[in-house]
């Protein structure tokens, strides 16, 4: 009897032990800067990054994507800074490293930031919370043109406004266009929320055209709108302002 406890006692154990629910992942966090080119300066900005890749490679830091204005928003140059977490990427080892690479190069963090602010008529950065680092390179790795929408919450809409987008992107999936990644402010400037949506090429984006409207109906209903056009008037009940921009990849 008493072995038949005992069995039965390690067996509830090892059954809860199965069924413990794992700690999500902690969110990868971003910093995104907005870049506006001093006046006929925007091939130097793009060349002072490109001359400073292997610096921050050396660093052991990831290497920023980076892309290009094309149409909408004021800014010519978007870099991406995947940085891991704020305890990670600012750690002391990281700094120390980070200095050492940028000492070993000949151009101090200093002297690049003076280069930078040459260069620069206007700039911004905001850290997000976006999704891992793998799935975020995964995404990008073939991309020939990005849609970048970025906006600030009404007061007391910015749950909505993330349940919105990730409604938004279940629609474009169901119509086999591609999803969006979804980033939420942590600090910095006053973004809420960022999407991008990447495309081959602008082939590929302006293919939405062809969708057949039933099916692009279906799609919204299962997304949890009434139809595709109550998604537009949906969006702007949720928020103070938006801006969104067409960029493509610097190689």
């Amino acid at each position: 009897m008493m072995l038949m406890a005992q069995i039965l006692v390690s067996a509830v154990l090892t059954m809860g032990t199965a069924q413990a629910p794992q700690p999500a992942a902690a969110p990868e966090l971003y910093r995104f800067v907005l870049i506006q080119a001093a006046p006929g300066r925007l091939l130097d900005l793009i060349d002072l990054y490109k001359k400073r890749l292997p610096v921050i490679a050396a660093g052991g830091d990831e290497l920023p994507y980076i892309v290009r204005h094309s149409q909408g928003d004021r800014w010519d140059l978007l870099v991406i800074y995947p940085s891991g977490s704020f305890t990670s990427y600012y750690s002391a080892e990281r700094m120390r490293r980070r200095d050492a690479a940028a000492a070993a190069s000949g151009v101090s963090g200093e002297q690049f930031a003076k280069q930078f602010y040459d260069l620069v008529a206007w700039h911004e950065d905001v850290y997000v919370e976006g999704p891992p680092l793998a799935a975020f390179r995964e995404y990008l790795k073939d991309l020939g043109l990005l849609h970048l929408e970025m906006f600030q919450a009404l007061a007391g809409k910015r749950d909505l406004l993330i349940e919105e987008r990730k409604m938004e992107s279940a629609f474009n999936r169901a119509r086999s266009r591609p999803d969006a990644l979804l980033f939420t402010h942590e600090q910095g400037a006053a973004w809420d929320v960022i999407t991008l949506d990447g495309f081959r090429n602008w082939r590929h984006y302006a293919e939405s055209e062809t969708i057949p409207p039933e099916v692009s109906d279906a799609a919204a209903k299962k997304a949890g709108f009434a139809n595709p056009d109550a998604i537009g008037p949906y969006l702007r009940s949720l928020i103070a302002l938006h801006h969104d921009t067409l960029a493509t990849p610097v190689k």
